[in-house]
């Protein structure tokens, strides 16, 4: 019998950590497949672009980022898109197709013969990707309860940090022993088992009855989300302008050899789970602090590489501070659409993750515009302090709206009100 879940609970607390985990699984695939092309972005470059590497690799790595920001320009369009449409869907039943497009998605990126086949592969197989999160966001803050919601997204989220610890690692080693179009194959069958794991661990539970594309939509009538998206979308920048470019930064500026890039990756992965973590933490008590708090961090980090890079203790722990202070920010601005956002709470968490894409792919593109004119693989971590600093000047637009509204007496728009917690089970 597949349990169903709408309000109080009597699951187990075994079952709950069960589903937890295959949705945390789905954010592992997902961390897998948006990741593993930093590291092999070398490879990548000189298999489909071998005239222009040979001229310039610098050049050639610049064009092979373009990858990223397909994908990432993928997030961007299939998150609202699929929130929207999809709202009133069973979340379970949406969640499975959107693991079987992940998997027939990244099967053809492995499988495309050329550059501009891959990018459109790329673009297509990250369409389900914002609404996985959102959706499961939703999920998961249902079976954790009142008063976690923040907790509950940071454990779907941790998916995707761990997989920076172990997955993309492990799979960039691959890609470079074995060729970059087996590491995506491994990643299809990440996909694969995750929906095994979602369509026995996960309970039923129903979309929104009274969700219309229409009233999903209200959501971008509202000022503070698009002020919440563009603190997503500019202020995470930051990072992606530097984790693009990480492997040809350590290998050039610092170095090191090929080989110690997937140590590298271990490294970044570490500190964004831990950030992850604390920044669920920090959500669901002082999100506003916190999300400054993380801001002020990845400026230090930044400048601390600048600075450093050509030292690998230098490298090391910048990194690690840049990847914990990003992933602290991501539950708390998540958590933040979804409180300005009233009742378009399924395309609220899918947005989020449109928006860190928007950084994704701004990152990457400015970041590979300023190796491009050849000012070589420390300028992005310039481009990424000057998104950082714009993405804090936003947060405290916002958050002085909020203080004006509320001295005036007038509703700030932000809702604090706790997830419904599940059903008791048939």
């Amino acid at each position: 019998m597949n349990p169903v879940i709408d309000g109080p609970t009597r699951l187990s607390s075994a079952r709950i950590r069960l589903a937890l985990l295959a949705l945390a699984l789905g954010g592992f695939g997902i961390g897998s497949t948006e990741f593993v092309a930093m590291g092999l972005l070398p490879n990548i470059a000189h298999d489909l672009l071998p005239s222009v590497y040979a001229t310039s690799p610098d050049a050639a790595n610049a064009q092979a980022g373009w990858i990223i920001s397909a994908y990432a320009l993928g997030v961007v369009v299939g998150a609202p898109t699929i929130a929207a449409v999809a709202a009133r869907w069973p979340r379970k039943k949406l969640l499975l197709w959107l693991l079987v497009a992940f998997t027939v998605g990244t099967v053809a990126s492995a499988l495309a013969p050329t550059f501009q086949l891959v990018l459109l592969a790329r673009f297509i197989s990250a369409l389900p990707h914002g609404a996985y999160f959102g959706i499961a966001s939703l999920v998961a803050a249902t079976l954790m309860g009142p008063g976690k919601r923040g907790q509950g997204v940071a454990f779907v989220l941790s998916g995707l940090t761990i997989a920076n610890v172990i997955g993309v690692p492990l799979i960039t080693w691959l890609g470079q022993e074995h060729g970059w179009r087996a590491a995506y194959l491994v990643v299809a069958g990440i996909f694969a088992l995750t929906f095994v794991a979602v369509a026995f661990l996960v309970p039923w539970q129903a979309g929104d009855p009274k969700a219309t594309m229409a009233n999903e939509l209200k959501a971008f009538s509202r000022l503070q989300v698009w002020l919440a998206l563009l603190i997503g979308a500019i202020g995470f920048g930051g990072f992606f302008a530097v984790y693009t470019y990480v492997a040809p930064l350590a290998t050039t500026v610092t170095g090191l050899s090929p080989s110690a890039v997937p140590l590298v990756l271990v490294l970044i992965g570490l500190g964004m789970t831990v950030g992850n973590l604390f920044g669920g933490w920090m959500a669901d008590r002082d999100l506003k602090r916190g999300m400054l708090g993380f801001f002020g961090l990845l400026l230090v980090g930044l400048a601390v590489l600048f600075l450093t890079a050509s030292t690998v203790a230098g490298l090391l722990i910048s990194l690690f501070v840049i990847a914990a202070a990003c992933a602290a920010l991501s539950p708390a601005i998540q958590t933040r659409l979804m409180d300005v956002a009233h009742d378009s709470q399924s395309i609220a968490a899918a947005l989020n993750h449109s928006a860190l894409n928007i950084a994704n792919a701004m990152g990457a593109f400015l970041g590979g515009l300023t190796i491009a004119a050849g000012f070589g693989y420390l300028s992005p971590v310039v481009v990424g302090a000057v998104l950082a600093l714009a993405g804090i000047a936003i947060a405290l637009i916002s958050f002085s709206i909020d203080r004006s509204r509320e001295r005036r007496g007038v509703d700030t728009g932000v809702v604090h009100a706790q997830r419904p917690a599940p059903l008791p089970i048939d």
